[in-house]
């Protein structure tokens, strides 16, 4: 098998914050191979962020500091709700000749919720970030 998927998780607000939990939780109990592996979070203090820091998870106040980490990130997960953030992470992704990592905006988050949640993942109005 080749390597796990790496993820990094950008806005931890409300609706990143439960997604973060969740999706930790799937990785767990699942055995899946899926390894978080950057946050970016526009507080870094939150007990979110500080959460991760404590696990070793690299924490970024910029959400745009994880196109840095290149290749080695597969899927970036934009639970921002700031199209402005989505652009210039294409622009970013383009920029740097990135073709390997994806983004996935926070719609496929609300999918992913309905296999491994009960009730709803909140709506962001910007919030996440």
């Amino acid at each position: 098998m080749g390597h796990p998927v790496r993820v990094a998780l950008l806005g931890l607000g409300e609706v990143g914050e439960r997604f973060a939990e969740h999706f930790l939780e799937k990785i767990q109990e699942d055995h899946a191979r899926v390894e978080i592996v950057a946050v970016a979070h526009r507080d870094p203090d939150s007990p979110v962020a500080m959460g991760f820091r404590h696990s070793e998870v690299p924490v970024f106040q910029d959400a745009m500091e994880v196109v840095s980490l290149g290749p080695r990130v597969d899927v970036i997960f934009d639970l921002t709700g700031d199209p402005d953030i989505r652009r210039r992470l294409r622009e970013a992704l383009q920029t740097t000749h990135n073709r390997h990592t994806v983004i996935a905006p926070e719609v496929i988050a609300h999918l992913l919720w309905n296999f491994f949640a009960e009730g709803d993942l909140p709506r962001s109005a910007r919030a996440g970030y």
